[in-house]
Parts: C-alpha cells; structure tokens; sequence
C-alpha cells in the first residue's frame, strides 16, 4: 500500500515539472514482466535483499535497479523519489 501511495505522489511531482514519466508500483512477481518497457526498477527498502537478483534479471534489458532510499520511502517523498529515479536513469 505504501508503494502505491509513493508512486501516486511521485506521479503528481512529474506532472508539476512537465516530465512524461509513468510511475507505477508492482508486486515482487510481477517486476520482471515489464523489463522491456521500463528504463529504471526502484526496489522498496525492504527488497533490498533481492537487489542482486533482480539487476541479474534486468540487465540484459538495460533496466537499472536500485533500492529506494529508506527516508523517501518512510516519508512517501514523492518529489524526493522523482530525483532518485532521474539519477539512476542518468548514471
């Protein structure tokens, strides 16, 4: 639930600045699914475990993964997590 509070209002922050972006919040199963249509996975912190596996996963598609920061995630920073994602998808 969490997750979809956090891609709703990182939405809302893309739409504020003009940025074409499609945030949305999937389940573990349902990640790998969308590899070839996704530039970045952000991974809730408690994910991090799976990190590994999934970059394995996605890297054949070019998907970067990372683990979403604890303090944007805690605090659902929208605005915040829009800055991560551009920075993984920049690096």
């Amino acid at each position: 639930m969490s997750s979809g509070f956090l891609a709703q209002k990182t939405r809302k922050a893309a739409k504020k600045r003009g940025i074409a972006a499609s945030v949305e919040a999937k389940s573990e199963s349902e990640a790998t699914q969308y590899f070839d249509s996704i530039d970045v996975l952000l991974l809730g912190p408690h994910y991090a475990a799976y990190q590994t596996e999934m970059q394995e996963q996605a890297q054949p598609y070019n998907v970067k993964v990372a683990v979403i920061p604890q303090d944007i995630y805690g605090m659902l920073d929208g605005e915040g997590l829009l800055d991560f994602a551009i920075e993984q998808v920049d690096r």
